[in-house]
């Protein structure tokens, strides 16, 4: 449900079409769902500009199936493309048998269920019009990379991934960076002891938002090194969300470049 549906059923209402009888129906569900495990929230599209996003982990997969199909419910009220988070195989295949047109993105842990606007079939529904980098120290730090990547790309973004150009060797960031500076948010995803992330801030005049990841050895503590590291970045310009938090870095950019 967005602000266009409101209007259109208070124009309804105002011009004869429907009684408030019947607008009551259209919007007595507007602040959220009741399921008895959940409370799906259908005023968000509102309040935020995005749908509700389903973290899956701890949630069993059919409680994850019957929240999408909620959410489904909707879709084309809110014309939004529809994700869960932190999800598995076992919860795509679930969800998949009640919704079919669902696309699983297995590197990144998310379930997608794309818009589809009956109009116009090949458009591709996103509130937020930008360009988002997306850029890793190692190979390691991909799956989470691949959060905020797809994260950015449900909510509305073209993308540009970058991977593997850490300053251990340094001279692959320099040969990546005019596409790197395409973004109008950059999001910069390490590990170890997150120095990229101050590295880039230092060469683009976009926003850049920092992912701290558990990758490393001992001392790494599990993302604890990367994350103070980014914390007292010397590069202006730099935030930082929590450790392996793609979501987290894919929707602040999206906010970010909805604004523009």
């Amino acid at each position: 449900m967005n602000e266009s549906y409101i209007k259109d059923v208070l124009e309804k209402v105002k011009t004869g079409q429907i009684d408030e009888s019947e607008a009551y129906t259209l919007l007595r569900e507007l602040p959220y769902k009741e399921m008895g495990f959940a409370n799906v929230d259908h005023h968000r599209t509102i309040r935020t500009g995005f749908p509700e996003v389903i973290y899956c982990e701890g949630k069993t997969s059919p409680q994850i199936r019957d929240i999408f199909i909620e959410l489904a419910s909707r879709q084309q009220e809110t014309q939004c493309g529809l994700m869960g988070t932190r999800a598995t195989e076992n919860d795509y295949a679930c969800v998949a048998e009640a919704l079919p047109d669902a696309i699983y993105h297995k590197q990144a842990r998310i379930i997608e269920l794309p818009f589809t606007d009956p109009q116009n079939p090949e458009a591709k529904a996103g509130p937020a019009k930008g360009r988002v980098s997306v850029v890793t120290a190692g190979t390691a730090d991909i799956p989470v990379a691949e959060e905020a990547a797809v994260t950015a790309e449900v909510l509305g973004n073209q993308v540009n991934r970058i991977y593997d150009v850490g300053v251990a060797g340094i001279h692959r960031l320099f040969d990546k960076l005019d596409l790197i500076r395409e973004g109008d948010v950059v999001i910069v995803v390490a590990g170890m002891e997150g120095a990229l992330a101050s590295v880039v801030g230092g060469l683009v005049d976009s926003p850049v938002i920092a992912v701290p990841t558990s990758v490393g050895y001992g001392a790494n503590f599990q993302g604890l090194s990367a994350l103070l590291s980014m914390l007292n970045s010397c590069a202006n310009g730099v935030a930082v969300v929590n450790i392996d938090n793609g979501f987290g870095a894919a929707y602040m950019a999206s906010v970010i470049n909805s604004k523009r």
